[in-house]
C-alpha cells in the first residue's frame, strides 16, 4: 500500500472508532500528509461532520485542512530568533473580507 492509502486506512479507523465510542477532543498530527488533495477533502469533511461532538485540534501544513477549520493557530518568525504566536477566527476573517474590498 502506498503512503496515501496506508493514512486514508487509519484515519477512517480513527472516524469508525470515533462514531462508535464519541470523545471530547483529539489531537490529530499530519495524519493527512501524505492523502492527496481529493482525500484531504474528504478528511476535513469528515472533520467538520464530527466537531459537533469532538473537539479537534490538528496540527498541518496542507491548505485544504486549513481552509476547513474555525480557527488557526501558529508561530512566526519575522526576526531572526524572535517567535510571534498568531491566531485567526476565520469566521471573524471571513466577515471581514467583503468590508475590506469594498473600501479599497
Amino acid at each position: 500500500m502506498s503512503g496515501g492509502e496506508k493514512s486514508l486506512t487509519a484515519i477512517a479507523l480513527l472516524f469508525a472508532i470515533l462514531n462508535v465510542r464519541p470523545v471530547p477532543f483529539c489531537i490529530l498530527d499530519e495524519v493527512e500528509a501524505a492523502l492527496d488533495e481529493a482525500n484531504v477533502k474528504r478528511f476535513a469533511d469528515y472533520l467538520q461532520r464530527f466537531s459537533a461532538q469532538t473537539q479537534f485540534i490538528v496540527i498541518t501544513h496542507r491548505k485544504g485542512t486549513m481552509a476547513a477549520s474555525d480557527s488557526l493557530y501558529g508561530v512566526t518568525m519575522e526576526e531572526s530568533g524572535v517567535s510571534r504566536l498568531v491566531s485567526v477566527r476565520l469566521e471573524e476573517a471571513e466577515m471581514l473580507e467583503p468590508a475590506m474590498s469594498t473600501s479599497k
